[in-house]
């Protein structure tokens, strides 16, 4: 465990030239070709075969984030993303030395039944939502278009999500879901901070592997690190029924 470390043997982040939907999920070979690739996500977690990874206790994952102004929230048919536009970062870890990856955009995985939202299982148990923090590696890269598809282009930090007590730093956001019902509608809130979204610094242990974008054009070279504790949050901000009525449930690039 690093940080304490386990490792694992659109606009996605950027809008696709081709429409999709998960209707023809089984297809997505055919119109994105990247999807045939060797390296797709998800993955189901083995903690039995993964291993133990010292070095990355001797550098930690460093999460940089910082408070996001007049955040705009978005049902784009397929998932609702926060839109990020504060310069918040991530070094450390598992990540090129000297490199930063600025964190783009929040998007929320959910599925019909409480028990298996989440794209990611471990030991073949899914949670009952995902959450997916999407950064572009801004040291390389101008632009979170640029850097998908490339070699140490894309981190995408995923949290799984328990049903407990209601989830203060995302209450900004499920106040806003009943004005989201439909494709296209936006809503900006005045605060929002990703910090609220990490778990504590005592439990921070992690897998990580390289795998690739879950939707299209479930593009490669996707960094995916994968915290071990889930968030807890209400069953009223993991099932808005709202949403689920106008959003199509996730399906995925495998």
């Amino acid at each position: 465990m690093a940080d304490n470390v386990i490792e694992e043997t659109d606009n996605y982040p950027g809008k696709d030239e081709l429409d999709w939907g998960y209707e023809e999920g089984v297809e997505w070979g055919l119109l994105f070709p990247e999807a045939n690739g060797e390296y797709q996500s998800p993955i189901n977690l083995n903690s039995r075969e993964a291993w133990y990874d010292q070095r990355l206790l001797e550098v930690g994952l460093n999460p940089n984030y910082v408070v996001c102004r007049d955040c705009e929230v978005i049902n784009d048919g397929h998932t609702v993303r926060i839109m990020l536009k504060s310069k918040s970062v991530v070094t450390g870890g598992p990540l090129p030395s000297d490199h930063e990856y600025e964190l783009s955009e929040v998007r929320f995985h959910w599925g019909k039944e409480n028990q298996r939202g989440s794209e990611h299982t471990v030991n073949f148990k899914a949670f009952p939502m995902e959450l997916h923090l999407i950064h572009w590696n801004s040291t390389l890269f101008n632009g979170v278009e640029e850097a998908m598809g490339k070699k140490k282009g894309i981190l995408i930090i995923a949290l799984f999500v328990q049903v407990g007590k209601e989830h203060l730093g995302l209450k900004a956001i499920t106040d806003v879901l009943q004005d989201l019902q439909y494709k296209g509608k936006t809503k900006i809130i005045p605060c929002f901070n990703p910090n609220t979204l990490l778990p504590d610094p005592l439990l921070r242990d992690y897998w990580v592997y390289e795998g690739s974008l879950t939707t299209p054009p479930c593009s490669e070279n996707v960094t995916w690190i994968l915290y071990r504790y889930p968030l807890t949050i209400s069953q009223m901000q993991v099932t808005p029924p709202q949403l689920l009525l106008n959003i199509t449930i996730t399906q995925i690039c495998m």
